[in-house]
């Protein structure tokens, strides 16, 4: 049977669990463990750049078009800083990004809206619902999605780590800077969609939504005093 190759989560967990056995000093064991997290988010990053080059549509080089999708390279990659430019020949749109750890750069091909529909199938992943509230206010629920092959609490430990990660990055410290609490509810207005993604995870909606607490009416009584009617 085929097992499922080990996610991030799941590989940094291992590593966690296998360094204090390989060397005795702690902080030998932390700087390892440290220098393969950071490696391994930038492969991480570096994929996901090429996916979403690959996949977004661009079947033109109007400066319409060139603006939105820089604009959408900036959702995905909020922290980082983008230049896009059309190349000589008019057949493709040049990318460089900018994130921590390095500078990365692709192009985008000029092609008809709806083309390399295969493709962008292969790329597409499925996502299942994954509510999320605080303990101190379970009414109000952040419909965010995850991977369906994340477990709920591998998908919490993600989330976490994303929000370590927002307050860390340039966009977070921006926050802080202009006094934003550094909140669960403030992070999740704020982070962008590619740090989300890059864990597995998806926002449904970009502001909170309150469950309505439904209650039934009360046989009988409640339906005389609201149609007046007796039986």
């Amino acid at each position: 049977m085929k097992k499922k190759p080990m996610n991030e989560a799941q590989l940094l967990d291992l590593l966690k669990l296998v360094l204090p056995k390989a060397t005795e000093d702690p902080r030998l064991a932390m700087k390892i463990f440290t220098a393969v997290e950071k490696e391994l988010k930038l492969v991480i990053r570096v994929e996901n750049f090429q996916k979403f080059c690959a996949k977004v549509e661009l079947p033109d080089l109007e400066l319409t078009t060139v603006k939105d999708v820089k604009r959408q390279l900036n959702e995905a990659f909020g922290d980082a800083d983008v230049t896009v430019k059309p190349d000589k020949k008019g057949e493709a749109l040049l990318v460089e990004v900018e994130m921590p750890g390095g500078k990365f750069s692709s192009e985008i091909k000029v092609r008809p809206l709806g083309a390399d529909g295969d493709d962008e199938q292969d790329i597409t992943l499925k996502f299942v619902p994954f509510p999320v509230v605080l303990p101190g206010d379970t009414e109000l629920v952040w419909i965010l999605a995850k991977r369906e092959n994340l477990a709920q609490e591998e998908a919490g430990m993600i989330l976490s780590k994303v929000e370590d990660e927002f307050w860390a990055s340039k966009a977070g410290q921006k926050c802080l800077r202009d006094r934003v609490e550094r909140g669960f509810p403030e992070f999740m207005a704020r982070v962008p969609a590619g740090m989300l993604s890059e864990g597995g995870l998806k926002r449904h909606y970009k502001t909170p939504e309150p469950i309505r607490v439904h209650r039934p009416l009360a046989a009988g009584g409640e339906l005389k005093k609201r149609t007046g009617k007796t039986s």
